[in-house]
């Protein structure tokens, strides 16, 4: 199965200067253009779930080959 990778970049709202990356993995659906469109209601329903971080940045990256997911 082909995947895609939607990396969050959060911070604790608490602290805003404590930072890291969340990794979504999804069924590629198209290239990463596609990503780009499905990815705001991904994001908004996984910041529904973490009230205490805040999403400052995100991207759509196929994942890396030879890592385990």
């Amino acid at each position: 199965m082909d995947l895609v990778d939607l990396v969050l970049t959060v911070c604790l709202i608490a602290q805003p200067n404590v930072c890291h990356d969340e990794h979504l993995y999804f069924e590629r659906r198209g290239g990463l253009t596609q990503c780009t469109f499905l990815a705001p209601p991904e994001i908004a329903k996984w910041s529904e779930q973490h009230p205490k971080l805040k999403v400052v940045r995100w991207k759509c990256v196929f994942p890396d080959q030879g890592k385990d997911i």
